[in-house]
């Protein structure tokens, strides 16, 4: 995962795969909450897969904030260039 668009690929692979979501419907304005219907143990089991596929110690408070996927997908580049 070197760039947004493999961070994006990556999340919307788990989100399909995790929660059966539609692809078409997983891209950066979507909004986790409103748009995607995600819950607190939505995005603690995100996260958990997130470190899997990442390698890297990924911190709940990293993501309070993210409210969309492409704040999701920033706060991946962040924690890559880390």
């Amino acid at each position: 995962m070197n760039n947004r668009e493999d961070i994006l690929a990556a999340i919307q692979e788990i989100m399909v795969d995790m929660f059966e979501m539609d692809p078409a419907t997983i891209t950066l304005e979507a909004r986790l909450y409103e748009d995607l219907d995600f819950d607190s143990i939505d995005a603690v089991d995100m996260i958990v897969r997130l470190k899997q596929v990442t390698g890297k110690m990924v911190k709940p408070e990293d993501f309070k904030t993210a409210r969309s996927i492409g704040d999701v997908v920033e706060a991946i580049v962040r924690l890559m260039q880390d």
